[in-house]
């Protein structure tokens, strides 16, 4: 590893942004009055949008809404596909989405106001479908509990999914979503090896720490499972079976997986982490991955992107298969009830 190397970050540089013409770069120091320096800290950026849910079209994907109270993410994971969404922002993919933290304050505001709306049919709401809704950031502005408050005040359904254990603050929340069958909450755990973590996933809880999430919320009754995401050929593919087993043993209902997709800069960030990180063995993976993409890092092809295809794909889809019929036979995950919605709060319906 480089000695300039960033520990505690994932990419290392922040790759153009494509939908800039221009960028700002420091080649010769003594010919400017100011130098451009490299901000390694953490910025929060407040932004207040006009609508906080979105509907997601992808038939892939497995959820119908999405809500991000942030955007960008300080867990520095170095294959997340939600680096690309950080270009619309006018930022890069690379270290501005780790250092660079858009925060959505007003969205427990919106959330109630979409719920009063007639027009809002209830549907579960995914946290988040973009960015960790339990990262750091959550600490210091608990966005995510607020929202969680508005959903149980209106009884709706909510799904959630999260690396961070941060997520035991709100167990007292998500038990009484859990009694009223309003919540879904999967563990993401993509290796059990302490170092590859790290590396992959610089500023995440240890795999123990989010197998001990599993266990706590399945001890007050909130329905667990786990996402095994995504599956990186010659990293941690092997892994499969022991991440199954270990989220079984800690009360897991189900297991999910998909296989890497660096698409946009995500590939070009991957390469350049994997290059400095795993040497001996880097172009090795790009070719496994690109095996699962029809000869490409990237794939946005609707059916295949998350699932892959050819025969690296096709041993990790059997292994997975193999492990969960093992691990998981007559477990399930309880439905919603969608019928306790109510769209005035408490406090509205004793005026009337």
């Amino acid at each position: 590893m480089e000695d300039n190397y960033l520990k505690g970050r994932g990419s290392q540089f922040n790759p153009k942004n494509k939908f800039l013409k221009g960028e700002r770069v420091l080649e010769h120091i003594e010919g400017i009055d100011e130098e451009i320096t490299s901000d390694v800290t953490t910025q929060y950026l407040e932004d207040t949008p006009k609508k906080i849910v979105n509907e997601v079209t992808s038939p892939d994907v497995g959820m119908m809404y999405s809500l991000n109270p942030y955007q960008g993410c300080e867990h520095g994971c170095i294959y997340c596909y939600a680096r690309n969404a950080h270009e619309y922002w006018g930022f890069s993919a690379g270290l501005d989405f780790e250092r660079k933290i858009i925060v959505k304050k007003n969205a427990p505001e919106l959330l109630k106001k979409l719920f009063e709306s007639k027009k809002w049919e209830v549907n579960p709401i995914s946290l988040s479908g973009n960015t960790d809704c339990y990262q750091p950031a959550e600490r210091k502005f608990k966005i995510t509990r607020q929202l969680l408050e508005v959903a149980l005040e209106y009884r709706h359904p909510i799904a959630m999914i999260t690396k961070n254990a941060l997520i035991l603050r709100d167990k007292d929340i998500l038990q009484e979503m859990a009694k009223l069958r309003l919540i879904k909450v999967y563990v993401s755990i993509t290796s059990l090896n302490p170092e590859l973590r790290r590396t992959m996933e610089p500023r995440t809880v240890t795999a123990e720490q989010r197998l001990k999430v599993i266990e706590t919320l399945t001890s007050v009754g909130v329905p667990m499972g786990v996402m095994t995401a995504p599956i990186i050929p010659g990293l941690n593919d092997h892994e499969i079976p022991k991440l199954i087993e270990a989220a079984a043993n800690h009360g897991a209902l189900g297991a999910g997986y998909t296989i890497v997709r660096l698409n946009g800069a995500v590939g070009a960030i991957f390469k350049d982490w994997i290059h400095k990180n795993f040497p001996d063995r880097a172009e090795r993976v790009l070719h496994l991955i690109e095996s699962c993409h029809g000869g490409k890092l990237n794939d946005s092809r609707w059916g295949t992107r998350t699932r892959g295809e050819g025969n690296i794909a096709d041993v990790v889809n059997q292994v997975f298969k193999l492990a969960v019929r093992k691990h998981f036979a007559n477990r399930s995950f309880p439905a919603y009830d969608k019928s306790l919605f109510r769209r005035r709060s408490p406090q509205q319906q004793q005026l009337f």
